[in-house]
Parts: structure tokens; sequence; C-alpha cells
């Protein structure tokens, strides 16, 4: 315990970091402002929880969870970031099916900033549509006293306004995640996702124990499910940081009266080297279907489609979420790390595989054991991700079940992991103690 103490007093040493920090919970709190901001035209005083306990249970609730309640507030960040997700994914995907964008990926720098700038366009696209979406919800929501919009204030100048205004709230959250990633500490996308995810926290807990105050579930339930949830988290943990080294040898070279070179170093290759992405990914195209759905709020078909199929708590739903998290992992692992510039380095730098020949032999061999390890992590996430389905139908509130089993876990982990490993970094430059160094978070190695 004083050794974590030390750590974390060792943080605040550092300027650089102290600043960087300092930096990132302000604009975090920005979001969480911009969260509880109602748009213009909504009567706040109707609102209370009438879109929260509408959605409860739908997909919709699982979007509300991730922008931190921000839906249910009819805010002004009430898409969150999911479009800028969307278009992140069909831009990637194109990167991997288009010539041109394959070509844009090779150029470096001039190319990156192209992606770029064709991301944000599709963001601007995809946050239009959606907000289309939004307003129809925000338009059929009523309450006893009346509609949360009033007949008044309904019309073609409330759905313009509402959509510039929830696009605009969309792009100044993007700009918000650029400079966390650039100016701040960890990746600033996945640390509002986070954030927006902790501030459901303290809702889903409490109506959770609601049940157990009312009788409907016993306290011993209560108990065993929150152990149950540590073991989980710990799993996901040990998947997250497991690594499979592959030993490099690196032959002797001399140079004048030095000797450089023969000795083993290691290849660390991940379980899950997609990190939460997959996760981000799959469940951004699965709201799609909802967001379109939400266009056709009298159509029973539509309403049966969305409940049956493609309704949160549906097992068609949970296939088809846990197929594209497998896809993704291994979408997503394959552009994160090439076996092919990494056995070109070795070989450049006189290194290899004991056993295996330098070149294409070693790029095939890197190729097959990263196919093979990362087979069970992404089953693992798919598993894990649907969890909360299986939850539902033991009884447990939506909320509640989202929030420990399932992507929100995943993405809580694989983000606050992915943050702590920045601040290591920072604190190992400056040859302090970190927190994997100190026994408190030290993955599984083998």
């Amino acid at each position: 315990m004083a050794k974590l103490t030390e750590t974390f007093t060792n943080i605040f040493k550092i300027q650089e970091l102290r600043e960087r920090l300092l930096f990132t919970a302000l604009l975090l709190i920005v979001v969480r402002i911009g969260s509880h901001v109602t748009l213009p035209g909504v009567d706040a005083s109707l609102l209370a929880d009438t879109i929260r306990q509408s959605s409860e249970g739908t997909i919709f609730g699982l979007y509300d969870l991730f922008v931190g309640g921000a839906f249910s507030n009819a805010a002004v960040f009430a898409l969150g970031i999911m479009p800028y997700i969307s278009s992140s994914i069909v831009i990637q995907l194109m990167g991997a099916v288009i010539p041109y964008f394959q070509k844009l990926q090779k150029e470096g720098e001039d190319g990156r900033k192209k992606i770029t700038q064709y991301t944000r366009y599709g963001t601007v696209l995809i946050a239009a549509l959606q907000a289309s979406g939004v307003v129809v919800k925000l338009v059929n929501t009523a309450t006893p006293a009346g509609p949360i919009v009033p007949l008044a204030v309904q019309g073609f100048g409330f759905t313009l306004s509402t959509i510039i205004v929830l696009t605009a709230g969309t792009m100044f959250m993007m700009w918000l995640g650029e400079q966390i990633t650039e100016r701040g500490i960890g990746n600033g996308i996945s640390l509002i996702i986070f954030i927006g995810i902790i501030a459901r926290f303290p809702h889903s807990v409490l109506d959770e124990f609601q049940l157990v105050q009312s009788g409907a579930r016993s306290l011993i339930i209560e108990i065993v499910i929150f152990i149950a949830m540590g073991f989980i988290i710990a799993a996901v943990v040990l998947v997250t940081q497991g690594t499979r080294r592959i030993p490099v040898q690196y032959a002797k070279r001399v140079v004048g009266r030095k000797v450089y070179g023969g000795v083993t170093q290691y290849i660390p290759l991940r379980v899950n080297t997609a990190g939460v992405m997959p996760i981000i990914f799959a469940q951004a195209l699965m709201f799609v279907p909802q967001i379109v759905f939400s266009f056709f709020p009298e159509s029973d078909f539509i309403a049966e489609l969305s409940t049956e199929y493609f309704g949160y708590d549906s097992w068609t739903y949970a296939i088809i979420y846990g197929a594209m998290i497998v896809f993704f992992t291994y979408f997503y692992t394959a552009i994160a790390f090439n076996p092919k510039d990494v056995a070109d380095n070795m070989k450049r730098q006189g290194g290899f595989i004991p056993g295996i020949r330098p070149g294409a032999h070693t790029a095939e061999f890197v190729d097959n054991i990263l196919t093979k390890i990362t087979l069970p992590g992404s089953i693992f996430l798919a598993v894990v991700a649907i969890l909360p389905t299986m939850l539902v139908k033991m009884g447990i509130t939506p909320n509640f079940a989202s929030f420990f089993g399932g992507t929100s876990l995943l993405i809580i982990v694989g983000v606050a992991l992915d943050t702590l490993q920045q601040v290591e970094a920072h604190l190992l430059m400056r040859h302090y103690d970190g927190f994997m160094k100190s026994g408190k978070l030290r993955g599984r190695r083998g």
C-alpha cells in the first residue's frame, strides 16, 4: 500500500505528466457538462427520466450508457462520439478493399491527414442521420402532462435546429478527443466513452439495490453477483495483459573494439492485440439498425423486428454482435500488427527466430502464431460482450447487466489499462517505479 501511495505521489512530481493529467481532467469535465445541457425546444421540466425509462432494456438504453446519460437528458451531446466511431469503421474498411484508400494509408503523414479529413466528413453525415432519428424519438416521447417537445415547437424549425446542434455537439466532442490524445494522457475518444460509462455507474447500482429493498431479490444473491463480476473483471485483465513471447536471437557484430548483438530478446504478441477497439466498432454498427427503425415509430412490423431480432436482450442480437466482435478483432489486429514489417526489421538488424529462416518464413511463422492466439482472445471478448443478454434473461436489471458484464466492462478495463500504461511510461522514463513494476497490475506472460 505504501508503494502504491508513493507511485501516485511520483505522478505529480513530473511536471509534464501532471499538466497532461490536469488537461485531460478539464476536458472530460467539459464533456460531462455538455451531457446535461438540454436541447433547445425540449421541455426540461417534463423530461425527468422519461426517455431513460422508455429506453431501458433496449439498444437505446445501451446507447445512453455510452454517452453518460446525455441521450436520456436530451442533451446537446446526446449522440456522443459514436458517429465518429462509425465513420472510422467505414474508412478503415474502405482501406482494406479500395485501392485509393490503401494508397493513402501508405503515404505517411500526408495520407493520414487526408484519411482524417474524410473521417470527419463521414462523421458529419452519420451524425446528421442519427440526429434525425433522435428528433423522431423526442417528438414521439410523451408524459402524462404532455409531450416533452411542445406541439407549438414541433416542426421543420425544431428538426433543423436539433440536427445542427446534435451534429455540432458530436464534432465538438471529436475535437475534444483529439486534443486529449495530443495534449493529454490516453486515447481521447476511448476516454470520452469511458467517462460516460463510469458516470452511469451510480444509477445502475441504485436500480439494482432498489430491487433488494423492495424484496424482489435477496441481498445474498446481489453479493454473489458482485463476487462473480469481480472474477470476470480479473479474467478480462488477464486476457488483456496476456502475451506470447517469441524469442529473437541477434548475431554478434564487431565494430571497432566493441561487440554488438549476441543477445536474446523477445517479440511480445498480445492475446488481445486489438484491445478494446473491436468492441467499440461492433457496438457502433449494432446501433445502426435501431437508428433506422426509429424513423418508423408507427409500424408494427418494424416494432416486432426491433424487439424480437435486434433487441438488446434477444439471442439474435447476441449472436450477430459476438460474430462481429470476432471479425473486428482479426481485422483490427491485421491493421495494428504487420508480421512482414516485423520480419523485415529483424532481418535488417541481424535478428532471427531460432529454427526459422529470416524473411518470408519468419513473417509466416509470426502470422501463424498471431492467428492462433487471437482466436481464443476474440472468442473470450465475444462471450463477455454477450454476457448481459444472459444476465437479463436471469432477471438482472438491464442497466446493471450492461455495466458489469459485456461491452461496458471491456471498455472500462481496456481503456483503464491503456491509460495506466501511458502513465507508467512517463514514470519509468523519469526513473520512477510504475504501477506495473510495483506488482499491482502485472499481466500474465507465457
